[in-house]
């Protein structure tokens, strides 16, 4: 097992495994029957829930394990989802449903993976229970049926849908399919590998079997070992575009709209990229993302569900708990991300410890006349025409 390095002392961590095989490790190890169960098994808890079946963790070895990264990147320190099956959650699954197909406060959807209609006893049960007009709903996910996408055209890419939910109905005394929704999962990539880190709790669980608990506790440096921080702007920049086109899949008849499950420390990081926008209190528990003067219909063709895994509670894996949801749509996520960020950088172009201040500094190591020209050039109260446009 690796050590960490003597000599001059080494700032404390900043990013540790906080999960592994759903159960938690970091800052307070959960170990109990379960957990070591699951962790000697390398099973997933959450694949093995939502499919009523044993399933393995799908990561690749050197992340074996891994659901979340505990990192300060955003100041307090944070959960952040690096597998997305970690969110998939019973719970959050049929409150997205409930929300996108518009049903009854207090009705219970019954909802099954797609996989698991080959049972027979799982279609008698379907169909019982649509006879006794229960909202049933099937998803399908990469793990869960297959993905599903919309086929690339000569005009458009494909694009393809981490979980698929689609309605079932009653029609001439038997099944059909009915409208769909889409269930996005947003998890964050991070600089480096997990090698070390799995490495070091594998060989723990190993040669510590009876005490891993308080081995782990008393060595968090296990956790931490080649962990980096998260790569925030790549998975904005890799997310934006396909959130745009799938926020517009709502304007589709047979579409009940999408959900974007987003983390809270993954909402937080993308404030900057938004314009730090400001939400409207709907009133009803939810709020709303608008561009000025910009209504939407309702219900909400797009809605994004900040989530976080909650620490206070006494069980394993700990529960996923929501803290916003905000309904949208395209326009609205468009111009605060393409109108009022970047205004904002505009704006900072010419600010006192903007691009041109940084010019200047820079200008001084090689040519100081030249970088003395820099600042006085800039003309008194300039401003980007198009930084007003996006003004908020």
């Amino acid at each position: 097992m690796s050590v960490p390095r003597k000599g001059k002392k080494e700032k404390a961590p900043a990013n540790f495994v906080s999960e592994w095989f759903g159960h938690r490790v970091y800052p307070t190890i959960v170990s109990n029957k379960q957990s070591l169960a699951d962790q000697n098994s390398k099973r997933c808890p959450f694949l093995t829930e939502a499919t009523g079946e044993t399933r393995e963790c799908v990561k690749t070895a050197t992340a074996k394990g891994v659901c979340t990264i505990s990192s300060v990147s955003n100041g307090p320190r944070q959960d952040w989802l690096v597998c997305p099956y970690r969110a998939l959650n019973a719970e959050l699954v049929a409150n997205s449903i409930r929300r996108l197909f518009a049903l009854p406060k207090g009705t219970d959807p019954f909802v099954a993976p797609a996989v698991a209609l080959t049972k027979l006893e799982v279609r008698d049960d379907i169909n019982k229970r649509l006879a006794a007009k229960q909202p049933v709903f099937i998803y399908f996910g990469e793990k869960t049926g297959g993905e599903l996408s919309i086929p690339r055209t000569d005009r458009s890419p494909e694009f393809s849908f981490d979980v698929t939910v689609v309605e079932l109905k009653v029609k001439d005394g038997e099944p059909h399919t009915g409208r769909f929704g889409i269930l996005e999962i947003q998890t964050m990539d991070f600089h480096g590998s997990y090698r070390d880190a799995v490495k070091n709790l594998q060989d723990g669980l190993r040669m510590h079997p009876k005490i891993f608990g308080a081995s782990v506790q008393a060595n968090q440096w296990w956790l931490a070992q080649g962990v980096e921080g998260p790569n925030i702007a790549n998975v904005f920049k890799r997310t934006f575009y396909q959130m745009m086109f799938k926020f517009q899949l709502g304007q589709h008849g047979r579409c009940a709209g999408c959900v974007l499950a987003i983390p809270k420390s993954v909402w937080d990081s993308w404030q900057v990229h938004l314009g730090a926008p400001r939400l409207i209190d709907a009133g009803d528990g939810t709020a709303r993302l608008l561009a000025p003067d910009h209504r939407i219909a309702d219900p909400c063709p797009a809605w994004i569900y900040v989530f976080d895994t909650d620490l206070g509670k006494a069980v394993t894996p700990s529960p996923i708990i929501l803290s916003q949801v905000i309904g949208t749509d395209a326009q609205s996520f468009s111009h605060w991300a393409l109108n009022v960020a970047p205004a904002a950088a505009l704006d900072n172009i010419d600010a006192q410890t903007g691009f041109f201040a940084l010019l200047s500094r820079r200008l001084k190591q090689f040519w100081p006349d030249l970088a003395a020209t820099v600042t006085a050039d800039i003309p008194a109260g300039a401003r980007s025409a198009a930084a007003v446009k996006g003004k908020r």
